[in-house]
C-alpha cells in the first residue's frame, strides 16, 4: 500500500469573480482492490430481514478523510462547489467537442454550467453559466450542432457551435415527458452511435406503482413513459417503448464497441436488508426487466405478481448486481487512452448510497470488466472508496452520482454530496 501527500489546491473561476481552497484528503493506492459479485440464483426470500431505515448523515470533510484507488491511479479536485455559490447539485456531465465539460445542476434554478480547463493542468480554471432555469436538468447528450438536456419534464435542446459558453437561444422542446413531479425526477438521455435515434430514461412515480389491468403500450404505470426507456427519432417523433419494467433507469450508457444500450437501474425497497438488489444490464430491446411484478428475472412479488403472471415469466435477469440499496446513478464505459490496456472499454458505476440498510453500503465509484465490447462476468470491482469510513457508521462526506471520461483521458466524478468533481488520473510508478 502507498500513500500520497494531501496537498492545497487554489481554484479560481474568473468568470464568477472568486476564488476558494479547497483541501485534497489523503490518497491511499489499493494493491488488490475488493470484488462483490452476487449470484441471482441464490438470492435470499423477501422479507426475512426488516428494511431498517438508516439514513447517513453528510458531514463536512474531515482532517483525516482519505480516498482509495488502485495502485497506479491517484485523485485530484477538478472543480468545487464550495461555499460561496459555484454549484450546488452536481449531476450529470459530458465532454463537449472543444474539450469542455459540462455539467446539469438540479438546484433551485436549474442551470447547466461549462467547466474548462484553460491551461491544460487537470483542473478546472473557468467557469460559466450555459443555461439556468431549467426544471431539474440531469442528462446531457451533444449531436449534430445541439446540446441536448433532459429536465423533469421534457427534453429540450441548444444550438451550441464549437467552443460556446452560453446558450445563443432559448431552449427548443423537442419531446415532452411527464407533467408531474412524482416519484423519480431524472432523466437521462443517450444517442445511439449513428446519432439517429435517442433513448430517454423515466422512473417510476412511486416506490411501488402498477397499474393493475393497464392495456396498449403501459406495462407498468398509466403513463407509458415510466418505468420505461423510450427511443425517439432524432427529430423527437415516433416514440417506442425500447424496454419497460425498469424502476428507475437513472443512468443510460452506449457501448463503443458494438453500440449495445446499458442502464443502471435502483430497484424496490421494503423487502430487506438483501433484497431487491440494484443493477446494471444491457438492454435488450422490448425486454420486460419485472418491476413491478417480479425482481432479478422471474422472482415474483408478493403484492403484484397475482395481477400479471404473464410478464412475471418474462422477467429479465439483469447483467450485474449491486449490493441492495447501492443506488446506481452515472454510468459510462471508459474510453480514453490514459489509463491501462486492461481498463479500455471497461464500465464505471458511480453508486450513490443506501437509506434503506442498517449496514450502509454504496458511497463509491465501481469497475464492471468488458473484453473487446462484452461483459466478462456478472462482478464489479471498487475502484474509487473513502467516502464512507465505516459501514457501521452513518457519517459519509461524498455522495458519487455520474462518471465521465475527460478529453486527456482522466475519469471524472460529481459528488453532489461534497459539492465537488473529482478527477481520477494514472500515474504508474510515478505517484
Amino acid at each position: 500500500m502507498q500513500l500520497s501527500l494531501s496537498i492545497f489546491r487554489i481554484l479560481c473561476f474568473p468568470g464568477v469573480g472568486l476564488s476558494q481552497v479547497s483541501i485534497l484528503p489523503k490518497i491511499v493506492q489499493i494493491d488488490s482492490p475488493q470484488t462483490h459479485s452476487i449470484d441471482p440464483m441464490s438470492l435470499p426470500l423477501p422479507l426475512i430481514t426488516n428494511s431498517a431505515k438508516h439514513k447517513s448523515q453528510e458531514i463536512r470533510q474531515p482532517p483525516d478523510a482519505t480516498l482509495n484507488v488502485p495502485k497506479g491511479f491517484t485523485v485530484n479536485i477538478f472543480a468545487s462547489g464550495d461555499p460561496p455559490n459555484v454549484f450546488q447539485k452536481p449531476r450529470q456531465m459530458i465532454l463537449a467537442p472543444n474539450g469542455d465539460i459540462f455539467l446539469s445542476d438540479t438546484d433551485v434554478d436549474g442551470k447547466v454550467y461549462v467547466l474548462r480547463d484553460h491551461e491544460m493542468d487537470g483542473v478546472a480554471d473557468e467557469r460559466f453559466t450555459f443555461a439556468s432555469g431549467l426544471i431539474k436538468p440531469y442528462g446531457l447528450a451533444f449531436n449534430n450542432g445541439f446540446l441536448y438536456v433532459a429536465t423533469t419534464h421534457s427534453v429540450v435542446r441548444f444550438p451550441y457551435q464549437f467552443g460556446d459558453t452560453r446558450a445563443s437561444a432559448d431552449p427548443e422542446t423537442v419531446v415532452p415527458l411527464t407533467e408531474d413531479d412524482e416519484g423519480h425526477t431524472t432523466r437521462d438521455i443517450k444517442f445511439s452511435l449513428d446519432g439517429s435515434e435517442f433513448f430517454v430514461g423515466v422512473g417510476s412515480s412511486g416506490d411501488v406503482l402498477a397499474a393493475v389491468g393497464s392495456t396498449g403500450d403501459s406495462l407498468v404505470e398509466g403513463d407509458p413513459l415510466r418505468a420505461a426507456i423510450s427511443v425517439y427519432n432524432v427529430s423527437g417523433t415516433d416514440r417506442q417503448t425500447f424496454a419497460s419494467g425498469i424502476r428507475n433507469p437513472a443512468s443510460l450508457a452506449v457501448n463503443p464497441v458494438n453500440g449495445e444500450l446499458w442502464t443502471t437501474a435502483a430497484e424496490r425497497n421494503g423487502f430487506g436488508e438483501d433484497l431487491i438488489p440494484d443493477y446494471a444490464t444491457s438492454v435488450k430491446e422490448g425486454g420486460f426487466y419485472g418491476y413491478p411484478y417480479s425482481y432479478i428475472g422471474k422472482n415474483p412479488d408478493p403484492r403484484f405478481a397475482h395481477d400479471r403472471p404473464d410478464l412475471v415469466d418474462q422477467g429479465i435477469v439483469p447483467d450485474v448486481l449491486f449490493i441492495a440499496h447501492s443506488a446506481p446513478l452515472g454510468m459510462t464505459f471508459y474510453n480514453g487512452t490514459m489509463f491501462p490496456k486492461e481498463y479500455q472499454g471497461d464500465a464505471f458505476v458511480a453508486l450513490h448510497g443506501s437509506s434503506d440498510r442498517q449496514e450502509l453500503t454504496g458511497y463509491k465509484v465501481v469497475r464492471i470488466k468488458f473484453d473487446n465490447g462484452k461483459l466478462v462476468k456478472n462482478e464489479y470491482e471498487d475502484f474509487l472508496t473513502g467516502w464512507l469510513s465505516s459501514p457501521d457508521d452513518n457519517k459519509v462526506w461524498g455522495r458519487p452520482v455520474a462518471v465521465a471520461v475527460a478529453g486527456d483521458g482522466a475519469l471524472l466524478i460529481s459528488d453532489d454530496g461534497a459539492k465537488k468533481i473529482w478527477r481520477i488520473s494514472y500515474c504508474g510508478d510515478k505517484c
